[in-house]
């Protein structure tokens, strides 16, 4: 890991994720929305969607979603995506070590 990496990572937050998130879908969406708003329930986001946040937070936190983290549940809140980017950074980092 460079030193700018660990920069990175250690500059992102819960609070950092959640913003950009928040953010994001702000913008998608033209609504405002919770961190914990069930996006697919309220009918807000499409499943079609759901590729697009896949895309979105592997190109936006360096991570890779795959397998079993591909579960709908993990992008149906915006808290929800915040806690999956942290762990999958985490088993990023440990892996690093």
């Amino acid at each position: 890991m460079t030193i700018n990496q660990a920069a990175d990572a250690a500059s992102v937050s819960a609070d950092s994720i959640r913003e950009a998130l928040l953010s994001f879908l702000e913008a998608k969406t033209k609504t405002s929305i919770s961190p914990t708003q069930d996006l697919f329930g309220s009918g807000l986001l499409s499943s079609m969607f759901a590729m697009e946040l896949v895309v979105h937070l592997e190109q936006s936190y360096q991570i890779a979603i795959v397998g079993a983290d591909l579960r709908l549940d993990n992008f149906r809140t915006v808290q929800s995506m915040t806690d999956l980017v942290l762990r999958l950074r985490d088993d990023s980092s440990a892996g690093d070590a």
